[in-house]
């Protein structure tokens, strides 16, 4: 069961949203049931849901038989122990099902570490949940403190775990300095793809470097990041780096374990923005990455949209590149500077796009370091 207050759409639609939120559940292995939404100007405090709309996804459970209900926010401890028990089922967050996803799709040590670093962030403030069966004993001999102890002992454990995580993780960092270091003395250019998950980063990865990137119509298909040389027109040879997916309302918990992972597109001399054109919500799902890309510091960097997906155009009369980009620009008028239509897929535009990526690096000195 999905479920979504309404409360911050952040320019996407209720019905977007829910989807978005199907998609990740699929993605999980769940398999989705039913949508609940409610308009509200902020969640209830205690339950989320306001309690008319409570008692209506409790009834609910009778005619879809769901086990498990899906919030498309992240829930607060508290919210989540409340809805678990008027709803007798599993409560799980956006957040616990964004980090279900990354934990089966990390490949490389530092990935894994990455996301359970992220995984014990977030599992941190709910532990005292973790231990309520002791309050549903009535309270008395054998049960405060037992309780009460183990809680501080889980404590210590998960901070030294994350203490362990962070030292990890602070060895690949400086690792991968000294990779970045070198890179710099050899003054070969690195490109960045960087776009909502699911956009087509991976394949136009591989159009481009026959990399063998795992492509799949999933979101979060690739998560671990990947670079590749790339060889130009002009024949210069640059770096080509895949990164991992953004997503909207992506958990600040992930953002911070990603952030060695991410400082690779702020080490990019170039980005190339890769939207799926063929979505409904493509200029939302821009505006996500843009304010990504803010948080991360890095909205100055010379950049290159790639529009991909063209040939699933539905509304496009011939299914060949010239018709399909001439169409487009008698439509909706000629791409602007520095954005390009492709097909990863078809490999359309692909001439065009390293054309551009080949006299953007010539002519900016900027972008030549």
């Amino acid at each position: 069961m999905a479920v979504d207050s309404q409360s911050n759409l952040d320019g996407w639609s209720a019905e977007e949203s829910l989807a978005e939120l199907d998609s990740l559940a699929v993605t999980a292995g769940a398999k989705v049931v039913g949508r609940l939404t409610q308009r509200l100007s902020s969640p209830i405090k205690t339950s989320y849901l306001g309690k008319g709309k409570l008692e209506e996804l409790t009834r609910l459970k009778e005619s879809t038989g769901y086990t498990v209900v899906i919030f498309d926010d992240e829930l607060t401890p508290h919210q989540q122990k409340n809805l678990e028990t008027a709803l007798q089922a599993k409560v799980i967050d956006r957040v616990a099902l964004i980090l279900d996803i990354f934990s089966k799709k990390a490949r490389t040590r530092e990935g894994k570490l990455q996301v359970e670093l992220a995984q014990h962030q977030y599992l941190m403030p709910r532990l005292a949940g973790q231990w309520s069966h002791l309050e549903r004993l009535g309270g008395g001999i054998g049960t405060r403190g037992p309780g009460e102890t183990q809680l501080e002992t889980d404590k210590r454990l998960i901070q030294r775990r994350i203490k362990r995580l962070e030292d990890q993780l602070d060895d690949v960092k400086r690792h991968r300095q000294l990779y970045w270091e070198q890179r710099r003395k050899n003054a070969i250019p690195v490109i960045a793809l960087v776009g909502y998950t699911n956009a087509g980063k991976s394949s136009l990865m591989n159009t481009l470097t026959h990399a063998g990137v795992l492509v799949e119509n999933r979101l979060f298909s690739t998560l671990d990041p990947t670079t590749r040389r790339l060889s130009l027109p002009g024949g210069k040879i640059v770096l080509l780096s895949d990164t991992v997916g953004f997503i909207r309302k992506l958990p600040t918990a992930i953002v911070s374990a990603f952030k060695a992972t991410l400082e690779e597109v702020a080490e990019a001399s170039l980005l190339v923005h890769v939207v799926d054109i063929t979505t409904l919500n493509a200029y939302a799902q821009c505006k996500t990455v843009e304010r990504t890309l803010e948080e991360l510091g890095i909205t100055d960097k010379p950049r290159i949209t790639a529009l991909n997906k063209i040939d699933l155009l539905p509304q496009t009369p011939a299914p060949d590149e010239d018709s399909i980009i001439t169409y487009l620009s008698d439509h909706f008028g000629p791409p602007e500077e520095n954005t390009v239509f492709v097909s990863a897929d078809k490999r359309w535009g692909i001439k065009r796009l390293l054309g551009k990526i080949d006299g953007m690096l010539a002519g900016d000195k900027d972008v030549r370091r």
